[in-house]
């Protein structure tokens, strides 16, 4: 016979919660990969816009050729210089919020899983540890 006394049903009600709550800690974690496209594509808007800023420079090649890093993935589009570095800079905007949004999208969607496979687990796992303790 198994032990139904109010401390068992506590103590399984306890764990259960525990369970749960794991669940809630991945999601607390998951928040800190969510805004990384954004942040991404802000610090690369920044890039191009010193890219656009060192067209009116005196070497403009030499600036751009030093924002490379920054540039990351964009710098190809850019270096050399283009013949018409301002309608370059543009496409690459809008090739670079593309590439962002993917990123973005395919960050929200593994965040999800992991949530749902973490909570299907986590029932799992609680589930069975009280069916074992309420057998005896």
């Amino acid at each position: 016979m198994a032990d139904t006394s109010p401390s068992t049903r506590i103590t399984l009600t306890g764990f259960m919660l525990c369970c749960f709550a794991v669940v809630g800690l991945v999601g607390a974690f998951a928040t800190f990969a969510a805004p990384l496209p954004l942040e991404r594509a802000l610090a690369r808007e920044e890039a191009l816009d010193a890219a656009q800023a060192a067209l009116s420079g005196p070497n403009p090649q030499a600036a751009i050729l030093a924002l490379k890093d920054r540039l990351d993935d964009s710098a190809a589009s850019l270096i050399p210089l283009p013949a018409d570095p301002l309608a370059a800079i543009a496409a690459e905007r809008v090739a670079m919020r593309a590439r962002q949004r993917a990123e973005a999208d395919a960050v929200a969607s593994r965040m999800r899983l992991m949530i749902g496979v973490v909570t299907v687990m986590a029932a799992a796992f609680g589930t069975a540890i009280t069916g074992f303790a309420r057998r005896g």
